[in-house]
């Protein structure tokens, strides 16, 4: 690109890790820089209210914000399509490249993506999520071919919460799941502090770990028509190509 890339980035409005998580990795990237907009989203359960908060109308309003600082890539920096069924997210794209004339990406969009670059079918999963949130993960992946070998998940609710789940307890339960030789690990959800992880999680293990704000970062940049290679630090997925 000639100029400085401007990613757009739709943010649940009680995170605080994917915020200063995703402006580090946007500056690794010369001239790049991240820009927000938040749409109120409070619990990750599978009630009517909680699933009401993902309703288009909602994210699109913010999408709009986003496109007055004409960037040039919007990103949902979400997991919600994990349990709502991975056609939510490829339809919101849609409906924000209408609105806006912006192309658009999702985490877990991205997340997929890079499960189908390596072919894995064998994934570890990671969550802060309730049973029954992680229960519907596990099935949306199934029918892709992909199958959850391992998984571990807090049954936390509150979405502010996930934020304070400390780096050591995330470390731990990827020590976990690592055992079951997955192909991949996904820590789903973009209020955990695990992408910082990444490295350790690789040398410890061999097995790289696709963290879903950094998948975030990895299919926004793509989306723009750049390349994340020049992320260093922060995983192998952002090799990947």
């Amino acid at each position: 690109m000639t100029r400085p890339l401007r990613l757009g980035v739709l943010t649940p409005s009680s995170n605080t890790a994917l915020e200063p998580l995703t402006s580090a990795l946007a500056a690794a990237l010369p001239g790049a820089s991240a820009h927000f907009s938040r749409f109120k989203v409070t619990e990750i359960a599978l009630s009517d209210a909680a699933l009401g908060q993902f309703d288009d109308s909602k994210i699109l309003a913010a999408a709009e914000l986003l496109a007055d600082a004409k960037v040039d890539v919007i990103g949902w920096s979400g997991t919600s399509s994990g349990w709502l069924g991975f056609e939510r997210d490829r339809a919101l794209c849609d409906r924000i490249r209408e609105r806006t004339g912006i192309v658009a990406t999702t985490a877990v969009l991205a997340l997929n993506e890079l499960l189908a670059i390596k072919q894995v079918k064998r994934l570890a999963l990671v969550t802060p999520y309730t049973q029954d949130v992680q229960d519907r993960i596990v099935a949306n992946y199934a029918r892709l071919g992909i199958e959850v070998v391992a998984e571990r998940h807090l049954g936390l609710r509150v979405n502010h919460d996930f934020a304070g789940v400390s780096p050591s307890t995330l470390r731990e339960l990827m020590d976990e799941v690592a055992t079951a030789r997955p192909q991949a690990i996904t820590t789903f959800c973009t209020n955990l502090r695990a992408a910082p992880l990444a490295a350790d999680i690789e040398r410890a293990h061999g097995i790289p770990l696709l963290d879903t704000v950094s998948t975030t970062v990895w299919g926004m940049v793509r989306t723009a028509g750049g390349s994340p290679a020049a992320i260093a630090g922060w995983g192998e997925l952002f090799q990947w190509t």
